[in-house]
């Protein structure tokens, strides 16, 4: 699944991403690679945001957040591919978590909302434009917080827009799960109307140690080394099974099943170098 030819034309921006991918021998060095890239990053924005800012002048639900995010996937470097099935309206999807590209390309090629720690609310203009997609932003201070988080989430998901969740709680090196913290899936537990859990494997294959975000390294690092990365960024969305989370007890084990099945796929498809 790849974007709509509508999508790809604009201002022809996808097209010209193609450009930071060529032969080896003539590849550009890193620092034209990173302002190519940030520079169709801002075309991205402008090509969007008007649009955008229309349908929210109308009070009318807007689907240029979701273009913008598959837009600025590709002017990052990556190319996305699609497996399974994404089941999009009243879908809550649980995913691992390797990177800030994970954000752009399974909100880009899904039309979910996300949760985010409140932090990045404040972040100038990336607080701004997470908002325009309807992030949850959350607190991690206290328990009560948590419950305070849950009904917040409640209130996200009578808007029917598809929530993704990463209950790692930060990001990992893309060939191994950390543990997952199931204090949000308490929203499934019960579940409002008849919502499904649908886990999600993002799949960075080899490439997958290059971009981590780990170690804690700074945003602003990390942004600048992927950018700079030479060819193209394959970024594989594995949609997995749904499954009834009102067959479960409770949020811990809803949060064991997702696991489970995401440790299964990246067990299949990292072979001996996965771990989980």
């Amino acid at each position: 699944m790849n974007l709509s030819d509508r999508d790809n034309g604009l201002l022809g921006i996808a097209s010209s991403a193609d450009a930071t991918h060529v032969s080896s021998s003539n590849r550009p060095p890193a620092r034209l690679r990173r302002a190519m890239r940030i520079g169709l990053l801002i075309a991205s924005l402008f090509a969007c945001l008007p649009p955008h800012l229309l349908y929210r002048l109308f009070r009318r639900p807007s689907p240029w957040p979701s273009r913008f995010l598959a837009l600025a996937a590709r002017s990052a470097g990556a190319r996305v591919h699609i497996e399974g099935k994404p089941m999009g309206h009243d879908a809550f999807y649980v995913s691992n978590h390797v990177s800030w590209i994970d954000i752009l390309a399974l909100g880009g090629h899904s039309g979910c909302a996300f949760v985010a720690h409140d932090g990045i609310a404040r972040w100038p203009l990336i607080g701004w434009l997470a908002a325009q997609n309807n992030t949850i932003f959350v607190s991690r201070e206290t328990r009560r917080d948590v419950h305070k988080q849950v009904d917040e989430l409640r209130g996200a998901l009578a808007r029917h827009q598809p929530i993704a969740v990463f209950p790692e709680g930060t990001t990992g090196d893309g060939v191994s799960l950390l543990p997952f913290k199931p204090s949000l899936l308490a929203v499934m537990a019960p579940p409002p109307r008849d919502m499904l859990v649908q886990p999600v494997f993002i799949d960075y294959g080899d490439a997958a140690p290059d971009i981590a975000w780990i170690n804690g390294e700074p945003a602003g690092k990390n942004a600048a080394r992927v950018l700079a990365r030479e060819g193209q960024l394959p970024v594989t969305l594995r949609f997995l099974e749904p499954f009834d989370p009102a067959h479960f007890s409770d949020r811990k084990a809803i949060a064991i099943e997702a696991r489970k099945r995401i440790a299964a796929c990246l067990s299949a498809f990292a072979g001996t170098g996965g771990h989980v």
